[in-house]
C-alpha cells in the first residue's frame, strides 16, 4: 500500500471518528450538570457509546493503514488490543484507557462523574488524533 493510499484510508477514518465524537458531545450535553456529576444517566450512557465506537472507528483506520487486514464481522475487545500490542505500545494503553472509561464505567455502568467521563473523551481524542 502507497503512503498516499494510507493517507487518504487515515483521512477518511480520523474524519468518521471526529463525527462520532461530535454527536457524543452534543448528546453528553443533554444529560445536564449538577456540580461533579451529570444528572441524567442515559444521555451518559448514549454519549459514551457513541464515544466508544468513535474510538474503534478511528483503531479500524489505523490497523488498516498499517496493513492489518479488515475483519468481517463483529471485532472483539481482544481483536483489538493485540493488534495494537504488536503496532504500538502506548496506543494500546490508549485503548485500554478507552475501552475500562467509555465502555465499561460510561456506557454499562453508567457512571456519571463529569472527571472521569471528561477523561474518557480527552482519551478518545488522543486515539483520534494518532491516526491522522
Amino acid at each position: 500500500m502507497s503512503q498516499d493510499e494510507q493517507q487518504k484510508i487515515r483521512e477518511k477514518y480520523y474524519a468518521e471518528a471526529i463525527r462520532y465524537m461530535d454527536n457524543a458531545k452534543e448528546t453528553l450535553k443533554k444529560a445536564g450538570k449538577d456540580g461533579k456529576l451529570y444528572q441524567d444517566e442515559k444521555y451518559v450512557k448514549t454519549a459514551c457509546g457513541t464515544a466508544y465506537n468513535g474510538v474503534l472507528k478511528a483503531m479500524d483506520g489505523y490497523f488498516y493503514s498499517r496493513g492489518v487486514e479488515k475483519k468481517k464481522g463483529r471485532k472483539s475487545i481482544e481483536y483489538y488490543r493485540e493488534h495494537a500490542a504488536k503496532l504500538d505500545g502506548k496506543m494500546l494503553s490508549y485503548l485500554n484507557s478507552a475501552y475500562e472509561v467509555l465502555h465499561l464505567s460510561g456506557y454499562y455502568d453508567g457512571i456519571l462523574s463529569v472527571g472521569v467521563i471528561k477523561s474518557g473523551f480527552d482519551v478518545a481524542y488522543d486515539i483520534i488524533d494518532r491516526i491522522n
